[in-house]
């Protein structure tokens, strides 16, 4: 700090003064002036007029010594603080901002709360903190120890064709790709089909590294069969296969940066051969293969090969298939995604009342119940017969139901802001006198079967 006078002046203030006086003194122009002090030439003139008539105290701002407008009540902070100590120590600002606001009535700011925490060494600002150190991992020793797998969705056609998905499954000892398969969508499927061209390609790898997606990683405990796994984890177990998932996309980041790069080479390839279908394009994945592994694949510190062959009661059709568990009821039925199954009445599916029994759904749509591993004879009975199965995955028919849920809501309202009863009421026989105003709220509260007015619209247009 330097002083003039008993004026206390920053060194920019200092510099400022400077500026003015030469500028009074004719010595500099106002525009060199506003230049080198960053400012508009009509804010040195304003400079030069309070300079002329205050001296160096008219450059010293008016606010020193005075408290802010925005100063916190006293007590307020320390409160706020206290209670961060005693009860939030650990918790974020954000959270422990929210928790004075809820739980003690204080009204802070989050970005108050920070600079408190970060001033009492309870919260370290994310530029202060050490950064995170990830050492290398080499790779693994040898061919099918450990194999990353990822799906990338692109435009792998360009604008040939729709984004589609690529599942990608490369060795982590020799960088080479060992499947590309493109599918519509990263579902438990499509893996399930990669899984099979893999296995039949080369056997079975010792272990699958993977992200957490909801494919290798179930967050809920509703999967079946058994709590916390997948169908896709269900089915390499069978295959005696282990499966991990990385907890970030630095750990698998072989698989990561192969992605990068099919995404410039691999998109070309397909340009140049004019290739705008995912079946051509997994036909012509075989020969991208061999040259990409050509060019980057990598040699294994060991020449042994980890696959192994599939054993004889490894069944892959019965394997890798969506399972599930359903009860038999009385009436020797059970129900699978809103389809009634009925078993033939025998003496063994009798017996199989009250049991869970398996229901296979494959790749290709087909059902398969089985009990005891022997497949049973059914009947399907489809309540929703006319909607097509492959748009229930899709979308749900969302919109036709939420169209009839419109038309259902709009006639509740006129009926209600009318008082009369429905039009469609007026056919129906006349019943016996009841009360008149209860007669009204039944008719106002009947209620509407939305499930009945879906299959009846569904029927409409349908031959007889």
């Amino acid at each position: 700090m330097n002083t003039t006078g008993t004026i206390t002046m920053s060194m920019r203030e200092v510099d400022r003064l400077k500026v003015i006086q030469a500028v009074v003194e004719r010595q500099l122009k106002p525009g060199r002036a506003a230049e080198r002090l960053c400012v508009s030439v009509r804010q040195i003139e304003r400079l030069v007029w309070r300079y002329r008539a205050d001296g160096a105290r008219g450059l010293v701002s008016s606010k020193r010594g005075r408290a802010s407008n925005h100063r916190l009540p006293d007590g307020v902070a320390q409160r706020a603080l206290a209670l961060i100590r005693e009860r939030y120590a650990d918790f974020g600002p954000t959270l422990a901002c929210e928790k004075l606001r809820e739980c003690h009535g204080i009204e802070l700011a989050v970005e108050t709360i920070r600079s408190l925490m970060t001033a009492a060494g309870l919260w370290v600002p994310r530029k202060q903190r050490p950064p995170k150190i990830h050492q290398p991992r080499n790779r693994r020793s040898c061919l099918g120890e450990l194999i990353q797998i990822d799906g990338c969705d692109h435009r792998w056609f360009e604008e040939r064709a729709p984004a589609c998905t690529l599942l990608v499954f490369i060795d982590d000892a020799t960088s080479r790709l060992m499947t590309l398969h493109f599918t519509a969508t990263e579902s438990t499927f499509s893996y399930f089909e990669a899984t099979r061209k893999y296995i039949e390609a080369y056997g079975k790898p010792v272990a699958l590294y993977s992200d957490k997606a909801s494919v290798f990683s179930c967050n809920s405990h509703s999967s079946t069969p058994g709590k916390g796994v997948t169908q896709y984890g269900r089915a390499l177990y069978e295959l005696n296969i282990d499966t991990w998932c990385a907890n970030s996309s630095q750990a698998k980041g072989r698989v990561e940066r192969a992605n990068l790069t099919l995404q410039d080479r691999l998109v070309k390839e397909l340009r140049l051969r004019g290739i705008d279908t995912k079946e051509a394009a997994n036909a012509y994945a075989p020969h991208f293969i061999a040259d990409f592994n050509g060019r980057f694949g990598k040699v294994p510190k060991s020449g042994f090969d980890a696959h192994r062959a599939l054993r004889e009661d490894e069944n892959l059709d019965l394997i890798l298939t969506h399972r599930v568990s359903r009860c038999v009821s009385n009436s020797l039925t059970l129900q699978y995604d809103r389809v009634i199954y009925m078993l033939d009445d025998t003496p063994q599916t009798r017996a199989l009342t009250h049991r869970y029994i398996d229901v296979y759904e494959y790749p290709d749509g087909r059902i398969e119940i089985r009990a005891d591993g022997d497949a049973l004879v059914y009947r399907q009975y489809d309540r929703l017969t006319v909607a097509d199965q492959g748009a229930e995955v899709d979308n749900k028919r969302l919109e036709h139901v939420l169209a009839l849920s419109r038309q259902v809501q709009m006639e509740r309202d006129n009926r209600r802001a009318s008082g009369s009863p429905s039009r469609t009421n007026q056919g129906e026989p006349v019943r016996p006198k009841m009360r008149a105003n209860n007669t009204r709220k039944q008719r106002e509260l009947k209620p509407i079967d939305l499930n009945a007015m879906m299959l009846r619209s569904a029927n409409c247009g349908q031959p007889r």
